[in-house]
């Protein structure tokens, strides 16, 4: 498949979260906790999806993506864990700095996701380029008597 592909699912991913966050604001706190619970079903399965892949094409990526994939794992269990320990939480100083910490990780998340977005942009065009290239070559290998 195409990166243009893939990166047009990617297009189409992000307008779903931008249109789930925007309606978040306006739904019952039971249907925001369901959609929460059922959005962190979703990245489990994609962290899953995207373990299996790396799995898969060990040998054919760059090491430095396994080793990325692994430190986001890492980091991202670590954030959960946060969370969930802060949950509980009733105080309402504590219950606003929670606050203000999500919403300033769920910042700092989106402007990750865009450096993914542009990190992908510039694999997808070096991908293109190399393929090019190597067509280049096997023509000119063809045409060399």
């Amino acid at each position: 498949m195409p990166a243009s592909d893939d990166l047009s699912k990617l297009t189409v991913r992000a307008k779903e979260a931008e249109d789930r966050v925007t309606t978040a604001r306006k739904k019952a706190k039971a249907d925001l906790e369901e959609d929460v619970d059922n959005t962190r079903t979703a990245v489990e399965k994609q962290n899953t999806v995207l373990r299996e892949h790396a799995s898969e094409e060990k040998g054919r990526i760059s090491d430095h993506w396994n080793e990325l994939q692994a430190t986001w794992n890492e980091i991202v269990g670590k954030v959960r864990e946060d969370i969930e320990d802060r949950k509980g939480e009733h105080d309402l100083h504590k219950a606003e700095r929670h606050a203000d910490r999500a919403e300033d990780d769920a910042g700092f998340a989106i402007d990750f996701a865009y450096s993914a977005i542009v990190e992908a942009e510039y694999a997808a065009l070096d991908a293109s380029l190399a393929r090019m290239e190597a067509n280049d070559l096997s023509n000119q290998a063809g045409a060399t008597p």
